[in-house]
């Protein structure tokens, strides 16, 4: 009896992962047994690259309203603690956005943060 290579699941198979190795450079686009560790490889930096892209936003909003703060004659840490002694619960993403976009706005919630800071340390 002959033996059954199963032709067209093997095709497609490998015709699969080239697709997804196109743009690759060289070999690793080509070859189905380099595209195939390749293709690994990337899935692997996508997963852990979704999960790394939140700290880097939080770290860019982290930097834009500590220039906005600076500013304004007020660090970041004392900005964030202000905040929270006003009770004003506003998110970095939107904070950042203020900052940049609407300064005016940004001003008010800093003033509201220095005057928070000012009775708390009055008590």
């Amino acid at each position: 009896m002959p033996r059954a290579t199963n032709s067209p699941a093997s095709r497609s198979r490998r015709k699969r992962i080239l697709l997804r190795a196109k743009g690759f450079r060289g070999f690793r686009s080509k070859l189905y047994r380099y595209a195939k560790d390749a293709v690994i490889k990337a899935r692997q930096y996508e997963y852990r690259d979704r999960k790394k892209r939140k700290g880097q936003f939080r770290r860019l909003w982290i930097q834009r309203i500590s220039a906005a703060s600076r500013a304004q004659d007020l660090t970041y840490s004392r900005f964030m603690e202000g905040l929270k002694a006003a009770g004003i619960e506003v998110d970095r993403k939107i904070l950042a956005d203020l900052a940049v976009n609407d300064i005016a706005s940004f001003n008010v919630i800093v003033e509201q943060s220095k005057e928070a800071l000012a009775k708390k340390a009055a008590k």
